[in-house]
């Protein structure tokens, strides 16, 4: 299992998570994504979910 993985949503990058003890971490890669910035997720999966439903404009819930 990888400890970094690259988020794309729409064939655009939206930023890295980088595994930590609690976590997946998410960083933005451009400021559309900001709103997840340093957010932790279970996994890179819920992260890129976290992404698409921004870009979707869905109600976000807030993450550690």
């Amino acid at each position: 299992m990888s400890d970094t993985y690259i988020i794309e949503v729409a064939s655009q990058p939206a930023g890295i998570v980088v595994r930590d003890p609690a976590g997946y971490r998410f960083f933005a890669a451009s400021h559309r994504f900001n709103r997840l910035e340093g957010q932790l997720f279970r996994n890179a999966r819920e992260a890129e979910r976290a992404a698409r439903r921004l870009v979707s404009g869905a109600v976000l819930p807030m993450a550690s």
